[in-house]
């Protein structure tokens, strides 16, 4: 027969050192996360697909891998994972201390034609924070999402994280007579508007409001964009009588205060022209982005008050971001900043044939202690040999049993102790071996 060909497209293959490469990304987000106190929770991969068209219109369906079951349900394979988190907080409201901290990792899968950075199965890391409408909640996830970029050794001359607003946006746009319902069009125009000709933009809005009106809101939409400072944003809706919009910005300010606090503010960059193209957020939004190099995205998230009742009938404020895999793979590789080896050897136990059944009894009491052992299967070695494959094997400790011409070692309870990063060699009874196992770090 014959072999067959490598992964669908879209799909990626994990051999070990790619899986233990993974493996360093979600345990790093982890402990993050732990820090700022959140608890992981899972859900299901695959789902009703109702519950992804209630969150996105039934359009949404072509983006997804969907299909019917034998049951006759509509099912998708998750391709994100906060509708599945809104479900599952909104069915246990009233017993969740509030506010909820959770976080997740996990697979999504998402039918889009495959191209750098985006894969039709990729993983993501999400927090998200609930139960509390207090502008903190915002400042605490976006001090965890620095904190999570700046625990793979990123700093401010890697990554920025724009910050905009869609309530200051319909704020703008409501003193503009824009109704709600037209907003929704104009914010995704916005959204797309550093990535589309003018024209196209021009095009857009002429759709939702009348020809001049498009035209003045396309430079002030300009003019806005180009507002990064907070003294900037003040000044343009000081000269617009934007009274409403002047009480949000004094929320600005109490956000700023609080990641001054934390000195996480030169990681801050005000950038009105981020909208975030998904319709249920609510207030402040956000993404990480790569500083030069392809300025990839790199993370993204937002307010959103009012998707937990609308997925689940229960009023519950939320805040929360999403860090992809594959992007921030790709990153941390061309910086060198993902580990360079990965040791999954702790002890390399060389022998001769006097001492073989001594050191394999050893290697079960090393491994009862929780530590890695690993010796050479086949028989009749030199020790050269076999000290050649525990350095192959990134050994972090190599046991010589017996070698008495070479070791000068002897005793059928004493060992040599080898450490294979700096090659200095001592010899230790085996009780005093097993010892130092249960105080390795």
């Amino acid at each position: 027969m014959a072999p067959m060909g490598g992964a669908l497209l879209g799909f990626r293959e994990f051999y070990p050192e790619d899986c233990a490469l993974r493996q360093y990304i979600f345990e790093t987000f982890r402990s993050v996360a732990s820090t700022f106190g959140f608890e992981e929770f899972d859900g299901p991969i695959l789902e009703p697909l109702e519950l992804f068209a209630e969150k996105s219109g039934p359009e949404i369906a072509e983006q997804l891998f969907h299909f019917e079951d034998r049951g006759g349900r509509s099912v998708a394979m998750r391709p994100e994972m906060t509708p599945t988190l809104a479900r599952m907080v909104g069915a246990r409201a009233a017993a969740l201390r509030r506010p909820i901290r959770w976080f997740s990792v996990g697979e999504q899968f998402r039918y889009e034609r495959p191209q750098k950075g985006r894969l039709r199965a990729f993983y993501q890391m999400n927090l998200d924070l609930l139960g509390e409408s207090a502008i903190g909640a915002d400042g605490e996830v976006i001090a965890a999402l620095i904190a999570s970029l700046k625990a793979f050794g990123l700093n401010e001359k890697d990554f920025r994280l724009r910050l905009s607003d869609r309530q200051l946006w319909r704020h703008f746009l409501a003193s503009r007579g824009v109704s709600d319902d037209g907003a929704a069009g104009i914010l995704n125009t916005i959204d797309k508007m550093g990535r589309e000709p003018e024209s196209v933009s021009r095009e857009k809005l002429c759709s939702i409001v009348s020809t001049p009106v498009a035209e003045e809101l396309l430079r002030s939409v300009k003019e806005l964009s180009q507002c990064t400072t907070l003294g900037a944003l003040g000044a343009f809706f000081r000269s617009n009588g934007h009274g409403a919009a002047m009480d949000r910005l004094r929320e600005w300010e109490e956000l700023f205060n609080i990641l001054t606090a934390m000195e996480l503010a030169q990681f801050i960059s005000i950038d009105l022209s981020v909208v975030r193209g998904l319709a249920y957020y609510t207030g402040f939004v956000f993404e990480a982005f790569e500083c030069g190099g392809e300025s990839r995205a790199l993370a993204g998230g937002g307010r959103y008050d009012n998707l937990v009742k609308k997925l689940a009938g229960t009023d519950m404020p939320a805040c929360g971001f999403a860090i992809g895999d594959v992007t921030l793979g790709n990153l941390l590789r061309e910086k060198n900043l993902l580990p360079r080896g990965v040791c999954n050897c702790d002890f390399w136990l060389a022998f001769d044939d006097v001492n073989k059944f001594i050191a394999l009894r050893c290697a079960n009491l090393i491994r009862q202690k929780g530590r890695s052992v690993l010796y050479s299967l086949v028989e009749h070695l030199s020790l050269t040999k076999q000290l050649k494959f525990a350095d192959r094997a990134g050994a972090r400790f190599a046991v010589l049993f017996g070698f008495q011409d070479e070791t000068g070692c002897s005793g059928e309870n004493l060992c040599v102790l080898k450490d294979m990063r700096t090659g200095n060699s001592r010899t230790i009874s085996i009780n005093s071996l097993l010892e130092e196992c249960a105080c390795l770090t």
